[in-house]
């Protein structure tokens, strides 16, 4: 049943909301933009925006190889079958869509007068979740030949990349900001973070708005660096990405598996206040589990990493609640209990510590609802100079977090060591049921581990990290003010949000222009930063 919250609420909560966005008829102004996917707007490339006034933001141009004028839908009709299954389920009549689908296109990206890819072959289908049942909608452009999109990471170049909608954030700027922080944390740690930039997107001639261009995350050497595995190969001693994702049952079976979290050992969440005497368990019936996200060829390939994140987060357990040690096998398969290291020391052998402090203070600030759900990624690499330990790295998926729904309402209190309500919390963040993200939880209490934050913490906040994402916030917000007029000129989703309004905060809500949004956004990052400041800082 938990399956179905995921989908069910926001359903019901915007059709009984469909007139919370009514008010904005006593706004002065009004926006003239078509709100549906179906726009009859016909501006050309020479209508592109490099000669206003204006910054210009890159512009990329998808155009279908096929003409027919029926080829856009590929972009307006597909909803994630999983999705439009659920949807199914409780609207008596309601007409199945097509699933995504890739279709052939061209790519063309202009930046600043200058052409950095002109009709590159590339497929491009529609990706996501919820997010693909509205108007704007998130693309997957998967090139035929490696391509570099605006100089992103350095100028790697790869076949895959992404185009986020942002359509739920009025800011569209909560994934820019975290990649911003997790590159200057996470990333100078040496662990994966996407690069990131704003496009201003056409798809046959027609203006399609603003999107956030970031990376795919897959096993790549420029991405999350570890070992590939080669076609059909059937080994163990390989490299596996893995995400802890709510939807990991739409995936093949060969491709998704669960744990039991200790027997699903109930944790003390921590709140700052020892917990106020309350446990709480994860999940029951393997209600999350977890999605392989790079292509495997075996069962054993499956069953061994099963097993390994399995034994790992025993590991973890039984260091932090029951002071054992606790250490794998030679083939890594069994665990055995041992008095030659220390609890901690067992830990270490076993995950990238680091790169789990990293991540905690990532989502410490994120407040993301789905932060016990999906878009929590992990990687071990078991190839040749792979070090075997878990490492967690690919932050993701924010635009549910940094105040946009009511979680950490105010900036304050302890968040993702706690207990956390369903994502569908709604705007009081009350929900159905309550859990939490036991990878950060387990270690919540142990001294040592408490150190690296604040050491991590102290060091990132007097180097200006922070700073420098309100500057980002300001400067993007400037600068592109034009670009993100023109985005909200077509689809008019501050204004006309009823498909998410029952999901935002009240701050969030009240936000009916691009410009409340973004200082909204900076004044709740502002007020979660100096937060946790003064508790982690030495």
């Amino acid at each position: 049943m938990k399956k179905l919250i995921k989908f069910i609420l926001p359903f019901m909560i915007a059709s009984v909301l469909c007139s919370c966005s009514g008010d904005s008829g006593n706004l002065s102004g009004t926006q003239s933009g078509n709100s549906g996917g179906s726009s009859s707007q016909s501006e050309s490339k020479s209508d592109l925006p490099e000669d206003s006034g204006d910054k210009a933001m890159a512009v990329l141009s998808i155009n279908t190889v096929n003409t027919d004028k029926s080829a856009i839908d590929f972009v307006t009709k597909p909803v994630a079958p999983h999705v439009s299954e659920q949807i199914a389920s409780w609207t008596p009549g309601y007409r199945m869509p097509p699933a995504p689908y890739y279709e052939n296109c061209t790519i063309t990206l202009k930046d600043n007068g200058n052409t950095l890819l002109d009709n590159t072959e590339a497929e491009v289908k529609v990706r996501g979740n919820w997010t693909t049942t509205y108007d704007k909608k998130p693309l997957r452009i998967k090139f035929t030949e490696k391509q570099n999109m605006a100089g992103l990471n350095d100028g790697a170049q790869m076949k895959n990349w992404v185009l986020i909608a942002e359509y739920k954030d009025a800011s569209m700027l909560r994934n820019k900001a975290t990649f911003q922080i997790a590159e200057e944390i996470l990333g100078k740690d040496g662990f994966y973070v996407s690069d990131s930039e704003f496009v201003e997107v056409y798809i046959n001639e027609q203006y399609w708005g603003v999107y956030l261009l970031a990376e795919y995350q897959q096993i790549n050497e420029n991405r999350v660096d570890i070992t590939k595995a080669e076609k059909d190969y059937t080994g163990t001693d390989i490299g596996y990405f893995l995400e802890m994702d709510g939807y990991y049952y739409t995936e093949d079976k060969l491709q998704q598996f669960c744990i039991d979290y200790a027997n699903n050992a109930p944790l003390t969440p921590y709140d700052g206040k020892d917990g106020n005497k309350r446990s709480i368990k994860y999940l029951d019936n393997c209600d999350g589990g977890f999605t392989i996200k790079n292509d495997i060829y075996a069962d054993a390939q499956r069953d061994f990493i099963k097993n390994y994140v399995d034994k790992v987060y025993d590991i973890l357990y039984y260091a932090a609640y029951k002071d054992e040690a606790y250490i794998f096998s030679s083939d890594y398969t069994t665990i055995e209990k041992t008095t030659d290291i220390t609890p901690r020391e067992a830990i270490e052998k076993v995950i990238n510590v680091q790169s789990l402090v990293d991540s905690y203070i990532i989502n410490e600030i994120g407040c993301d609802a789905d932060i016990y759900w999906s878009s929590f990624y992990m990687s071990v690499d078991f190839g040749e100079g792979g070090d075997k330990k878990l490492t967690f790295c690919a932050p993701w998926d924010f635009d549910s977090g940094l105040g946009n729904k009511n979680r950490c309402a105010d900036g304050t209190g302890y968040y993702a060591s706690n207990i956390v309500p369903d994502v569908n919390g709604g705007p009081h963040g009350g929900g159905e049921f309550e859990t939490l993200n036991p990878w950060l939880v387990v270690l919540a209490y142990e001294d040592w581990y408490r150190d690296m934050i604040k050491d991590t913490w102290t060091k990132a906040y007097d180097s200006g990290v922070f700073s420098r994402t309100y500057e980002m916030l300001d400067s993007v917000k400037s600068d592109y003010s034009e670009a993100f007029d023109r985005n909200y000129d077509k689809w008019n989703n501050i204004r006309n949000n009823s498909s998410f309004a029952g999901e935002l905060s009240h701050g969030a809500a009240k936000c009916k222009t691009h410009t409340e949004a973004v200082d909204y956004l900076k004044s709740w990052l502002m007020s979660r930063v100096e937060f946790l400041n003064g508790e982690f800082h030495k």
